[in-house]
């Protein structure tokens, strides 16, 4: 609890003692009526100043408004024990319904955690001075040591270390970094002190991106909190007048008709209206469903930029992917090696040391896969052939590196390499020596996300991809995606989308699932755009909608699952409270209900709305 929070606890707590005395005390008259005042004061001045705050700005209809009148009335009428335990429930309703919010923040309490407070800049006699990471321009070299948050997004100069990116990516495992490595902002320094060439001002970095997205994620209402929003501005003026009515009218047509007037029974029937009508349940518990759902969603590095985003991920049925870097790893790999006349070693050795001078991914997949430092020495006469490969000397044996066009120029029969990918063939001195097969890796997961997907409710995933159509289909068939589309360019992709969120039924949803960098156009124009492993990505963060924070494709059914939980609970809290309140409002017309119901119609099915709202806070399996 906070200090507020304990403040208001040590007052229920006094007013309730005050009050429970008070019941076994026998005063009448002035003395009882001041005696009851002192546990009214205690408890409920804040409530009776906001009402008259509330007057004054001409906005009167709200909760305080309510109980001010409500209370004030009951004690008018002699049933002073009443009016006093109205305004004690109303605010131990309130304490929790503040804690609970407080439980809720905690999440995105922990995500604002990552903005750093400082930054290291080193002097010349090697002193570290702590300045605001606004005051770091681009290309400073800044400190981060040990325990110390990276304040602005960078690269490596000196050091190694391990980063914790639990903050940004609900992944507990660390990441090791070292020279020329890119590290972005609000990771912490778990190990090693690093220096770290800035490549950004703070206010574009990583942190500064997400820490606005999420400030900002309030400001977007679905359709349930825009409802309530109107709901109430009509509700409460109109039960206020009801109120009214129902203390003026019966007496006046029972004076009319020659009976009793009985004012004091209906007013006290209506102040009894009053403390039923009060939407505390749904004005709160709503938002707080919702708000509770996007910070246990940022929890496990799902950011969600807007309610309104969470209830278009509940009723999304079509979930269309981008291929490379989404479904793929985007990384080059040597997923097999064919040799004539030689070791599958060898080959390879040949390979990368013909293709050592190329920055093409084809030639850095080779070098990887030879796994050894180049010798620069045994190599020399490299020549590169655009749109043929590459030839070259190695060990003063011509060597031949690149595709069966190339092959075709230097003379020499290409044989068939089984499998899908693209082929480097590789010739010897005019000799054919075999075939090395490249592919893209398809994530880990990315089998089991698309199974998640059809468990949480979609039933049609699509892929999308500029590869080839061999390429594509062997995807699909491994990851079980529904339908392909290949050989697409960047604006073929936006077109396949627009034909399929036309050809969608009323009331679903199309996400679009990519990498957030080459995808803009799609992202934005889909009904939900997902960026995923979108960490220093710009594009992904202004482009989405819902921004996944790692490389981990699971994610995307864990955010729609999310989504589904929250909504069902908005859905449950609305039914629930509308419900309770109409029968108890029907009964407290009728005289039925008394004062103590109406407590339990307004703070006790607020307490409920609101436990069952911080439910959304965890997040479901799936």
């Amino acid at each position: 609890m906070n200090r507020k929070q304990k403040r208001m606890l040590w007052r229920i707590l006094a007013a309730a003692a005050l009050l429970l005395v008070l019941h076994f005390v026998p005063v009448q008259g002035a003395l009882r009526f001041l005696l009851y005042m002192i546990p009214y004061a205690v408890v409920g001045y804040d409530i009776l100043i906001k009402a008259v705050k509330g007057v004054k700005n001409r906005q009167p209809f709200d909760e305080n408004f309510l109980m001010a009148v409500a209370t004030v009335g009951a004690i008018a009428l002699g049933d002073y024990a009443e009016g006093v335990a109205v305004m004690l429930f109303y605010q131990i309703g309130e304490l929790f319904q503040s804690y609970a919010v407080g439980r809720s923040r905690q999440n995105i309490s922990a995500l604002m955690d990552i903005r750093p407070d400082y930054a290291n800049i080193e002097g010349g006699d090697g002193e570290l001075t702590q300045v605001d990471p606004d005051e770091v321009g681009v290309g400073s070299v800044i400190v981060v040591r040990p325990g110390e948050k990276v304040p602005i997004d960078g690269v490596i100069v000196e050091g190694h270390a391990t980063l914790n990116t639990s903050a940004l990516t609900g992944e507990s495992l660390p990441r090791e970094v070292q020279e020329g490595d890119e590290v972005i902002s609000g990771c912490v320094n778990m190990s090693g002190l690093l220096r770290i060439r800035t490549t950004r001002e703070f206010g574009e970095s990583t942190v500064s991106k997400i820490l606005e997205l999420v400030e900002n994620a309030s400001s977007r209402k679905s359709a349930p909190e825009n409802f309530i929003t109107r709901f109430a501005r009509v509700y409460t003026p109109a039960v206020c007048y009801g109120a009214v009515a129902l203390a003026v009218l019966p007496p006046v047509v029972r004076l009319a008709m020659g009976m009793e007037a009985q004012l004091g029974e209906w007013v006290l029937r209506a102040l009894t209206f009053l403390v039923i009508s009060c939407p505390c349940a749904l004005v709160v518990s709503i938002p707080l469903s919702f708000f509770a759902g996007i910070g246990g969603a940022s929890r496990d590095g799902v950011l969600v930029k807007g309610s309104n985003f969470l209830e278009a991920l509940s009723r999304t049925k079509t979930v269309v992917f981008d291929k490379t870097g989404t479904m793929t790893r985007g990384v080059f790999a040597v997923s097999g090696v064919y040799p004539e006349g030689m070791s599958e070693a060898q080959l390879i050795e040949l390979a990368a040391l013909a293709e050592s001078y190329s920055s093409h991914p084809i030639s850095q997949s080779l070098k990887k896969a030879y796994g050894q430092a180049i010798d620069a020495a045994r190599v020399c006469d490299v020549e590169e052939i655009s749109g043929h490969g590459v030839t070259a000397k190695v060990d003063g044996r011509l060597v031949a590196a690149g595709n069966e066009r190339l092959m075709a120029r230097m003379g020499v029969e290409a044989k068939p390499c089984e499998g899908v990918g693209t082929v480097v063939h590789v010739a010897v001195d005019g000799a054919y020596a075999g075939c090395i097969l490249i592919a893209d890796q398809v994530k880990p997961g990315a089998k089991d996300a698309i199974a998640a997907l059809h468990r949480v409710g979609v039933t049609r995933t699509v892929m999308l991809t500029g590869d080839r159509d061999a390429v594509a289909q062997q995807v699909v068939a491994e990851l079980g995606i529904d339908e392909v589309h290949s050989g697409l360019l960047p604006a073929d992709k936006v077109t396949r989308v627009e034909e399929i969120l036309a050809g969608k039924s009323r009331g679903e949803m199309v996400a679009f699932v990519g990498d957030g960098i080459n995808d803009a156009p799609v992202l934005s124009r889909a009904d939900v755009g997902i960026a995923m492993g979108a960490l220093g990505s710009d594009a992904a963060i202004e482009a989405a909608d819902v921004v996944l924070m790692d490389d981990d494709p699971r994610k995307i059914a864990a955010a729609i699952a999310i989504a589904k939980k929250c909504l069902r609970i908005v859905y449950q809290n609305i039914v629930f409270a509308i419900g309770v309140k109409a029968v108890c409002l029907v009964l407290g017309a009728l005289g039925i209900a008394g004062m103590w119901a109406a407590i339990f119609a307004d703070v006790g099915v607020m307490v409920i709305a609101v436990l069952n709202a911080i439910r959304a806070m965890r997040t479901p399996r799936v």
